[in-house]
């Protein structure tokens, strides 16, 4: 192959990667959601915990998130059921 045939493979598959349409994953979605939860218990800004995701794609094509953010919860109250 010479080196313009390279080049334009290089490119074309570059280009099908960018192209490509994903999805977020039921997963994805939940980890967005716990990232919101957070900011709003702790008054903290989202952006910093929405960038640091890391993404990856799954078997069926949609994205998720594989260092979703954790929220821990101390109960203040006592449940009396009746």
């Amino acid at each position: 192959m010479n080196i313009m045939m390279l080049w334009f493979l290089k490119n074309t598959q570059l280009k099908n990667i960018m192209e490509k349409k994903m999805k977020l994953s039921n997963q994805a979605v939940g980890a967005v959601m716990m990232a919101l939860q957070k900011s709003l218990m702790e008054q903290t800004d989202i952006v910093p915990v929405l960038r640091n995701f890391k993404l990856e794609v799954d078997d069926v094509g949609e994205v998720i998130v594989t260092n979703p953010p954790t929220v821990k919860s101390e109960s203040k109250s006592k449940v009396v059921i009746s």
